[in-house]
């Protein structure tokens, strides 16, 4: 997958986020975990396009990994909303499964940059 397609992966996905926690039921709990939520999935891309833009393959890799925690915290509190019967796990299934793909696809891509660095040491 090229950077551009990342990009748009990423950004779909906080686009999900956002209709998911649009979609959360009116309870103080469901609000605070959304906002929560929103912050880090809406983050995830925002991040990656950062890194994209990366000085360097260092920059690259550390604002990769940011973007990693973002997917990861993301999927946390999607947990956390299952967890608390706030939602039904059959209806996060499949952005909680686009989380982990995004983190599995970003950390193979720190993987790489790291090799390529090592490459040229």
């Amino acid at each position: 997958m090229d950077s551009e397609e990342l990009k748009k992966r990423t950004k779909e996905f906080g686009l999900r986020v956002i209709r998911l926690t649009a979609s959360l039921p009116a309870s103080r709990v469901a609000t605070i975990i959304g906002r929560k939520l929103l912050r880090a999935g809406t983050s995830v891309g925002a991040t990656y396009r950062a890194a994209c833009r990366a000085r360097s393959k260092l920059d690259f890799i550390s604002r990769t990994r940011i973007a990693i925690e973002e997917a990861d915290e993301s999927l946390y509190w999607m947990e956390m909303l299952v967890d608390a019967d706030l939602i039904p796990r059959e209806k996060l299934a499949p952005v909680m499964k686009e989380a982990s793909e995004v983190i599995a696809i970003l950390t193979a891509s720190v993987k790489k940059a790291r090799a390529h660095l090592r490459q040229k040491s």
